[in-house]
C-alpha cells in the first residue's frame, strides 16, 4: 500500500515551497502539516488541495488518482513558484558558464 504522507511530503519538499506557506494556504497548522505526512491514509481531498498549493499532479504517484483527469495546472500566477524557478534556473546556467570556462583555459 502506498504511504500517500510520503509521497505528499516529497512533493511539497520539492516544490521549495515553506511548510509554513503552505499550512497557511490549506487553512491548516504547521503540525497538521507535519503529522499528515505521517498519515498513509492521508486523505485523498488534502492531497488534492495540497497538489493544487504545490502545482503537483499526484495522479503520477497515487494509484487512487490515475483515473482521474486533472486539468494542466497552470504555475503563471504562483510567485513562489517562479522564485524557485528562476532562482534554480540561474544556478544551473551559471555552473554551465563556469564548466565552459574551465574548459577554456585547459
Amino acid at each position: 500500500m502506498q504511504h500517500r504522507g510520503e509521497i505528499v511530503e516529497q512533493a511539497v519538499r520539492q516544490s521549495g515551497l515553506s511548510l509554513t506557506k503552505l499550512a497557511k494556504r490549506i487553512g491548516k497548522s504547521r503540525k497538521w502539516i507535519y503529522d499528515s505526512f505521517q498519515n498513509p491514509n492521508l486523505s485523498i481531498e488534502y492531497v488534492i488541495a495540497i497538489g493544487k498549493i504545490i502545482y503537483h499532479d499526484f495522479s503520477l504517484e497515487i494509484n487512487e488518482l490515475k483515473n482521474i483527469h486533472f486539468p494542466q495546472l497552470s504555475i503563471e500566477n504562483n510567485v513562489d513558484f517562479n522564485e524557485n524557478y528562476w532562482k534554480n534556473k540561474y544556478i544551473e546556467l551559471l555552473e554551465k558558464h563556469n564548466q565552459l570556462l574551465e574548459k577554456e583555459d585547459k
